[in-house]
């Protein structure tokens, strides 16, 4: 069992109720008689509440006692790596369900009304995950005096290897492994503190049936709110990454305030770390945390002389306020970054480096031998899936291709005309600077097997044919010379279709008309697809050309864990601090960011991901037959943009180059127009965070937090005379609201709960797409 983060799903409120926000700016004579003492009072353990009574779905199994169906398929957990009883996940207790045979041990999401333990909470925690993808509804919290609130409640889906507790793998109706990881996942949901909850209801999704997406929760646990000024410590834990800052290491940890005070800038709250072997360089800070809300911190620490790296040390992580301790939480500390093994144990030590959270916005290109034919119907299937599309008669690019070039042209006809004679590395590093873009990933092999760079290992590739150019090493040469800010990454398709040695399509090419067998251009048959190809050809981009970020697609056979401990640790012999990161699709279980396509989530993801999607309506791949219209319109960038980074993610929009190596002009466009709202609006987007009470309201607003600074509302629609705001915002007298791109300060006031910012015309008149309003904190 695995119980490093992988994609906690927090309830983000869609709605949130006036009469359920916290005081937003609390008078002292209002303040509980301990705050004006300037005392911390202790925050009491998280309640596990038993679900037995609720459970209907018998989703684990053993291998001595199959039988269960958790998707309604008759696919289980593996209960042999869960765990049994108490529980800490993400620094929450819970009681995890039975696993015995035929033992009910989750809920199905039905609209079930829970029964709670009458009391005042901070907010309810689930275990929970998705099944047949993805599954949210809005929860509803009942309160003694018969009001309530509601919030958002998700889980993530099972099979995309998320979730804080993880399984290698599942089990199959007839009870043998699909080696497949699966996971369950974290959810929180926001209560009012001030108020008795009595009761919750769930959302209502789908019953456990194939096909269709069904919200499963494992466990319930509550947190009782504190009455007084109070701090809890969550999460702490020591991490392989480094402090941008200062080249530290970083101890990551959540600081919540469980209480009923705000925490100002006169608390003076710090967090550090206790070890022997280390020293904390760099404490962290809280300047304002409002009740109910959470603070993800890092702390820098060093070794002290005679300490190896990878040293494993019983430690303590401490809260202090106000010159007072406040609370701490012991851990083992593994200290410095060791060499990395070829093992998951050992990979699960990396995560997404910091500059991957702050950058939040990349540029995906993708370019190869399918920008020639790029053609597909509109927005019914991908572009670049020209070669595989022609394989079936039934596809609308079989009778296309037998038109238009005839039925003796086969796919590497094309591999002569993909010239690149445009090919302008400098303007395109230049345009993706000019989008607001942090970093770019190009696809250094797609799923056809021809390699834009100077492979040794195969003359398939664009030096030998082609455009005769070494295109990854050009575009990465340009972007470190005119565009050194930007991150460089590389796609790279771990199978290919029709390769001879390893055919994910079951067979080598061939004539689709006439099934005879076609050559594999420039390769040599006769190889171990892995060890003679594939991992050295992902070690000759690793060490030929330095990327920071390598995009795998697909997965299947591998050598990743050999792979990407090399990756790592050839990172490590850059300057620090300079780090290196990998996404989901590598064919093992580790990694360190998720990766939907055309889609996004509801709710807020804990554990960091990143949507992709073209700016095509649906091809990544140039595809000549979309109109002009038929593509995003900058406003949809903007607002996908926004929504994205409101729930921790980070959007990769992608660009089709033609063959040429000419950047479609519509695209040129929307990339320039996006670039201009970011220079307005982008201390918004670029090294912020989410809210940890809600990512969005309705269906208009959004919002991100830049730690310890602001607080900034995104209104989607161009906001009336009057913006209001109708959750606890953490705003108090002496802060100041500004909308981005005018100047003057605005009105505000807090009004039944609500904030209500007054609009001047001009202000709306400045505004375009998404109209930011920051709250800047002061004091």
């Amino acid at each position: 069992m695995s119980t490093y983060p992988r994609r906690q799903v927090l309830g983000a409120a869609a709605g949130v109720a006036v009469a359920a926000t916290l005081p937003l700016a609390a008078t002292a004579e209002a303040r509980p008689a301990v705050e004006q003492h300037g005392q911390w009072v202790p925050v009491p353990d998280p309640i596990p509440v038993p679900l037995d009574a609720y459970t209907d779905n018998d989703g684990i199994d053993t291998a001595a006692a199959p039988g269960g169906s958790f998707d309604g398929s008759g696919y289980t957990f593996p209960g042999e790596e869960l765990p049994a009883g108490p529980v800490e996940v993400d620094g929450i207790a819970f009681v995890f369900p039975s696993s015995a045979a035929g033992a009910r041990n989750n809920v199905v999401a039905l609209g079930q009304r829970i029964d709670l333990p009458s009391g005042r909470y901070l907010s309810a925690h689930f275990l929970t995950a998705g099944s047949y993808g993805d599954a949210s509804g809005r929860a509803t919290v009942h309160y003694a005096d018969g009001s309530t609130t509601t919030a958002g409640l998700g889980g993530a889906d099972w099979y995309a290897t998320g979730g804080s507790l993880s399984a290698p793998y599942r089990y199959r109706p007839d009870g043998t492994k699909d080696e497949h990881g699966v996971g369950i996942g974290t959810a929180e949901v926001w209560i009012d503190p001030r108020r008795e909850a009595v009761a919750l209801t769930l959302p209502t999704t789908n019953p456990a049936e194939a096909g269709k997406a069904s919200l499963h929760l494992f466990a319930l646990s509550l947190q009782p709110a504190a009455q007084g000024r109070a701090l809890a410590l969550r999460d702490a834990h020591s991490t392989f990454s480094l402090l941008e800052s200062s080249g530290a290491q970083s101890v990551e940890a959540t600081v919540v305030n469980a209480g009923t005070v705000a925490v100002l800038a006169g608390d003076r709250v710090s967090v550090g770390v206790d070890v022997p072997g280390a020293r904390t360089v760099e404490p962290a800070h809280v300047v304002r945390l409002d009740p109910g809300e959470q603070a993800r911190v890092r702390v820098g620490i060093r070794n002290r002389g005679g300490t190896t790296p990878g040293t494993a040390r019983p430690g303590k992580v401490t809260v202090t306020g106000r010159g007072q301790h406040v609370t701490s939480a012991g851990r083992e500390l593994t200290l410095g970054v060791p060499d990395y093994q070829p093992t998951e144990s050992s990979l699960a030590g990396h995560q997404a480096p910091y500059w991957f959270h702050r950058a939040k916005f990349g540029i995906f290109i993708h370019w190869g031998v399918y920008s020639v034919p790029a053609w597909s119907p509109v927005g019914k299937q991908y572009a670049e899936w020209y070669w595989n599309h022609l394989q079936s008669p039934d596809n609308a690019v079989y009778a296309y291709h037998r038109d238009t070039y005839g039925e003796n042209f086969a796919y590497d006809d094309f591999i002569p005309m993909f010239t690149a004679e445009r090919f302008d590395p400098r303007a395109w590093v230049e345009l993706f600077r000019d989008a607001g873009a942090q970093y770019h990933v190009l696809t250094s092999k797609h799923h056809e097997g021809f390699a834009l760079w100077d492979t040794k290992v195969s003359d398939r590739n664009a030096v030998k044919m082609g455009p005769k150019r070494d295109l990854v090493r050009e575009l990465f040469d340009a972007s470190r010379k005119f565009t050194p800010e930007l991150h460089r990454g590389l796609y790279f398709s771990m199978p290919e279709w029709f390769n001879p040695d390893n055919p994910w399509m079951g067979h080598a090419p061939r004539n689709p008309y006439t099934l005879e067998p076609l050559p594999y251009t420039g390769y040599t048959a006769g190889k171990d697809y892995v060890k003679d190809y594939q991992a050295p050809q992902m070690l000759e981009l690793i060490h030929g050309y330095d990327p920071s970020l390598i995009w795998c697609d697909i997965g299947g056979a591998n050598d990743s864990l050999h792979v990407l401990a090399e990756y790592f640790n050839h990172g490590k012999n850059r300057p620090k601090p300079y780090e290196v990161t990998v996404n989901n699709r590598s064919g093992i279980g580790f990694h360190d960011f998720t990766t939907p396509e055309y889609t996004t989530y509801e709710n807020t993801v804990v554990a960091k991901w990143e949507s992709s999607r073209g700016l095509d309506p649906f091809s990544y791949g140039y595809n000549k037959a979309t109109p002009d219209a038929a593509y995003m319109t900058a406003e949809e960038v903007v607002h996908s943009l926004v929504d994205i980074v409101s729930k921790n993610g980070n959007f990769l929009l992608d660009i089709g180059p033609r063959a040429d190596g000419t950047i479609p002009e519509i695209m040129q466009t929307r990339l320039r127009e996006t670039g201009r709202w970011l220079r307005t609006n982008g201390e918004a987007i670029y090294d912020t965070t989410y809210w940890s009470r809600m990512a969005q309201l309705g269906e208009d607003l959004r919002f991100t937090v830049r730690q310890n600074e602001a607080f900034y509302i995104h209104s989607l629609t161009e906001p009336g005379a009057t913006l209001t705001v109708e959750a606890p915002v953490p705003i108090r007298g002496g802060d100041k609201v500004t909308m981005l791109g005018h100047d003057r300060p605005l009105t505000w006031t807090v009004s039944g709960g609500s904030l209500v910012v007054d609009v001047p015309e001009a202000a709306r008149k400045a505004g375009q797409h998404v109209w930011v309003f920051k709250v800047e904190w002061h004091g």
